[in-house]
């Protein structure tokens, strides 16, 4: 057990900064717009500045924007211990997402201020910039670029729906620091999320100590048909490019149920062209993510997607293509970082059971090249990238309390 066990953090003052930072970019329904880079943005990281300086922190950036709220430790040239997550929301995105994992972290970097406690490590909160891919594609493009999953050139170089590029408003809202992004030092990261999903919930389990993330891959399929007549061309006669895509959609549901209950498939974005209610489509395109904790198995998913588009296409007389357009490999977790979160929640008597997390998180980039783990919380029926996303705050002060437990056992094992 820590020395330093009876710390909790004040799960008021949390509670208190989730409030606050859910006004900037605040929706009418209750929950939160605030994409990457946007003015709202550039507000709440005003807003994390501001609080972590008043708690002794000095906070700098990386070259693509990450903002690093460093606590020094009395050893302060060992690399830091890192919690976070990220600040900028889905569209119509919620007062959790990513902003619990930050606002968690602070509520360490308090209960230590507080306490008068110094760690040896330093202790850093990180707010990774653009995770939810909602502005700029693809996802966790920062945390990406710090583990070396892409290029800055990439990162810099993607544009939002008007053509602005995510390297110019990083310039725009003078977020682009001297240290290279992917060479800031650290010994450990911890990310405090809520789960996302419905299953500590429908347990009536309070933590989940995460365990890795699933793989996903992304594609866009493309199929080309003829456009024609809607009152002239017979039914024999027509190359329907939407008809064909219907019946592809239902085979990748298939794959999905052939790989039942890890197997996950979404169709989620579908265009029809030329979108007219008496021609007979010429191409439809579809977005698809395949999902599987297991890298085997979902490589064989996606054998059995390619394969089931191409036999759907020569069936229906139309052509298709299918293009892959993220890949993110199944992660598997650093053992003494879970150990450290999983022994954390049996000192504090919280309930709890191992997870594999079915999203995407910045832990899942950070994590190939420090030692990760992720803390999970329930939030109500497991919504999630909605305004109606919801936890309470006895959760949310739980989680945190395992932040803070886990970042000092890891003060003493790295």
């Amino acid at each position: 057990m820590s020395q330093h066990a009876n710390l909790t953090v004040n799960g008021q003052a949390l509670w208190h900064d989730l409030v606050t930072t859910a006004a900037f970019g605040g929706t009418e329904k209750g929950g939160v717009c605030r994409l990457a880079l946007t003015d709202e943005d550039r507000q709440v990281r005003a807003w994390f500045e501001q609080t972590c300086t008043a708690l002794g922190c000095t906070v700098t950036y990386d070259s693509m924007g990450n903002q690093f709220a460093r606590r020094p430790g009395t050893h302060d040239d060992l690399p830091p211990i890192m919690m976070g997550s990220h600040l900028d929301t889905q569209v119509t995105g919620g007062r959790f997402d990513g902003i619990l994992g930050v606002l968690g972290g602070i509520a360490v970097l308090r209960a230590l201020h507080d306490a008068g406690v110094t760690t040896k490590h330093a202790l850093e909160v990180v707010n990774w910039t653009n995770e939810e891919g909602a502005r700029f594609t693809p996802p966790m493009l920062a945390s990406g670029v710090f583990g070396g999953a892409f290029t800055e050139e990439f990162a810099g170089s993607r544009a939002d729906g008007a053509g602005i590029t995510l390297r110019q408003e990083l310039e725009r809202g003078g977020f682009v620091g001297t240290e290279p992004c992917g060479q800031h030092p650290a010994a450990a990261y911890f990310e405090l999320h809520i789960e996302q999903g419905p299953v500590l919930e429908a347990e009536d389990r309070t933590i989940g100590v995460v365990t890795g993330v699933q793989g996903m891959r992304w594609y866009e399929v493309v199929v080309r048909g003829r456009s024609a007549h809607a009152g002239t061309t017979p039914m024999p006669m027509r190359k329907d490019a939407l008809l064909a895509a219907a019946r592809m959609i239902e085979q990748v549901n298939a794959v999905a149920q052939a790989h039942a209950p890890e197997g996950l498939s979404t169709i989620g974005i579908i265009t029809a062209l030329p979108a007219s209610s008496n021609v007979v489509p010429r191409e439809v395109r579809f977005t698809v993510d395949l999902r599987n904790p297991s890298e085997p198995v979902l490589q064989t998913m996606e054998e059995d997607f390619l394969q089931r588009m191409q036999a759907c296409a020569l069936e229906n007389d139309v052509q298709v293509t299918v293009t892959p357009t993220w890949n993110s490999p199944a992660v598997h977790f650093e053992p003494r970082c879970i150990a450290s979160v999983k022994e954390s929640t049996e000192e504090l008597g919280y309930s709890m059971r191992d997870i594999v997390s079915g999203a995407g998180h910045d832990a899942v980039y950070v994590s190939r090249v420090v030692p990760t783990a992720m803390i999970f919380v329930p939030c109500l029926h497991g919504i999630s990238h909605n305004e109606a996303e919801s936890a309470t705050p006895e959760d949310v002060t739980a989680g945190s309390n395992v932040l803070l437990n886990a970042v000092l056992k890891a003060d003493h094992l790295f």
